[in-house]
């Protein structure tokens, strides 16, 4: 391939940007950068997460294998507990389906997407 190209960004579905949006930079300490009921985004440092309405917008059942897995983020944290506890705090539920045992926590986002807590990598 001669041709590469840059990330810019990363674009989510989402039933509430605004809210998406919010809970995200609370979770990730992020700059909501832009925010309208159609399209929401948080930034930092260069790297933005955007989130767009999308109407009639359904999350993926945890941990359902029939359906198709859209995305899901991967958070590094220091400590799994605390961040989980701030995290539900924040808006997150805690499903009882845990594959990850103590290596990693799935957490579903206020929208119904699941997404990952993990331990910071110490390399």
């Amino acid at each position: 391939m001669t041709v590469t190209a840059d990330l810019a960004m990363v674009n989510l579905d989402s039933s509430d940007p605004v809210a998406h949006a919010g809970f995200y930079s609370r979770v990730l300490g992020w700059e909501i950068t832009h925010s309208q009921a159609e399209y929401a985004m948080i930034s930092k440092e260069g790297i933005s997460v955007g989130f767009g309405l999308v109407p009639g917008y359904t999350p993926p059942a945890w941990p359902d294998e029939t359906a198709g897995k859209r995305y899901h983020l991967d958070l590094y944290v220091d400590d799994l507990t605390v961040a989980e506890k701030e995290f539900v705090a924040a808006g997150a539920a805690k499903p009882e389906f845990q594959p990850g045992g103590e290596r990693w926590v799935v957490l579903i986002d206020p929208i119904g997407q699941p997404f990952c807590i993990c331990p910071r990598r110490q390399d």
